[in-house]
């Protein structure tokens, strides 16, 4: 592994459990290609037993492990609990960081890194907060299906549906899931809220196929396949998709309009004025249709037969569909439609027990600040435990600043999360647990 100036000795630990995942390159490339999970499961296995926990390891293919381990709880007559991670992440074109971002850098106050908020943050967080609870003498209030899910980033082929499709038993008994991406903390107006995620949207990534005739390039040639999906991708790319509200979204209209002082008659205005947290709000109330990779042709003079180009499609629970309908429509006759990855959305509600706890314990931490619900314009783990009937949230405690653009740093460039926030969220996941 790589070092860097500061020792992890002089690092809280969640930080320092951060960083040596980061060290470990579980970079994901989709479609099966991936640089794998297992050392990096072989760590957190580590850590884990040396909580005097006993972790499974499931490979579904060579490199591709998962983990998973059972934590007693005070009350063994309540369903269990998955308090889940996934330890693989997205390339980084280390080109274009202003780090090494497989380093594991600390400076300015922050943990520099691939991962370091998607999400080896929540998976450091989630072994510093049981250790604070089992070195104390203590249980969770319930029991704890711990895992670290493989290949979250092609949308758990290898890791969650494996897991869920092969191993069911693992998860015999839980009702409730918690994982990324909702507990962080966002700037309305110099007011401080949190996000409460309790619903996903759908997944289906396609790949649009153009077919044209081969020839040379030097022609005047009508039938290019480049050109038909090139035309095909930017109408799609260019789609502008309506405004569609689903319960939670109303509910998160309408606290974000007695926050902000705006009008929810104008979803999208209200969620513009509330600055960069609209970088993840924003996609909750559209349909999202993304063209993310073209591949086409073999030399600079020879007009190719196929062109491809993959599209994230998210659409809002149950309306694939529709969407796939409008899609044929946009791209026209001649384009075909490949579905290469298709999950579904998710929405629950913001209300019983397990959220009043998750509201709890962030006003134990942060008294006062708002907290709103989410719809997550992304995907988690938690579509594949749905199949188990197991009803996913997420749920990171993160505590930021109003300087940090926080939805940049998904999948984006200098990729970084502050070290008093891994604290926190390290403190406020260990409370949750006590008393969820």
């Amino acid at each position: 592994m790589a070092t860097s100036g500061q020792e992890s000795g002089e690092l809280e630990e969640t930080a320092a459990i951060a960083r040596d995942l980061i060290r470990f390159e579980t970079v994901n490339f989709g479609g099966g290609r991936s640089k794998g999970e297992t050392e990096a499961a072989e760590y957190v296995a580590a850590k884990l037993e040396a909580l005097g926990l006993a972790p499974q390891l499931f490979d579904s293919e060579p490199g591709r492990t998962s983990v998973v381990a059972r934590v007693p709880g005070r009350d063994p007559e309540r369903p269990a609990m998955v308090l889940h991670g996934h330890l693989d992440v997205v390339p980084a074109d280390a080109a274009n960081w202003s780090v090494d971002p497989f380093e594991g850098v600390i400076k300015d106050g922050m943990l520099w890194g691939r991962g370091a908020v998607d999400m080896k943050d929540m998976d450091a967080m989630i072994l510093t907060s049981l250790g604070d609870i089992l070195s104390a003498g203590e249980l969770p209030a319930r029991e704890l299906i711990v895992t670290y899910f493989a290949d979250e980033e092609n949308g758990g082929v290898y890791g969650s549906h494996f897991m869920v499709d092969e191993h069911p038993e693992l998860f015999a008994g839980a009702t409730e899931a918690v994982s990324e991406v909702g507990g962080y903390s966002i700037d309305l107006g110099g007011t401080r809220a949190y996000l409460l995620q309790t619903g996903e949207k759908a997944l289906v990534w396609i790949k649009l196929i153009a077919r044209g005739t081969a020839a040379h390039g030097s022609r005047v040639f009508r039938d290019n396949a480049v050109t038909k999906l090139a035309e095909a991708v930017a109408k799609l790319g260019r789609e502008e998709w309506p405004v569609h509200l689903t319960a939670t979204t109303r509910d998160q209209l309408g606290r974000l309009a007695e926050i902000l002082g705006g009008s929810v008659d104008d979803p999208d205005a209200l969620i513009l004025s509330a600055g960069t947290a609209a970088g993840f709000l924003q996609a909750g109330i559209h349909v999202t249709t993304n063209p993310t990779v073209l591949e086409a042709g073999y030399k600079h003079n020879v007009i190719p037969d196929r062109a491809e180009a993959l599209i994230d499609t998210r659409p809002f629970p149950g309306r694939e569909d529709e969407v796939l309908a409008r899609i044929r429509e946009i791209v026209g006759p001649e384009i075909e439609i490949e579905i290469v990855h298709h999950d579904i959305g998710m929405e629950g509600e913001f209300s019983g027990d397990l959220v009043d706890a998750m509201v709890a314990s962030l006003h134990r931490f942060d008294p006062g600040a708002p907290v709103l619900p989410y719809l997550m314009s992304g995907g988690t783990d938690n579509k594949a435990l749905a199949k188990l009937g197991i009803t996913g949230y997420g749920f990171a405690p993160l505590k930021l600043g109003p300087e940090l653009n926080f939805p940049a740093m998904f999948h984006g460039v200098d990729e970084r999360v502050p070290l008093d926030a891994l604290a926190f969220g390290r403190a406020v996941l260990a409370d949750f647990l006590r008393t969820c």
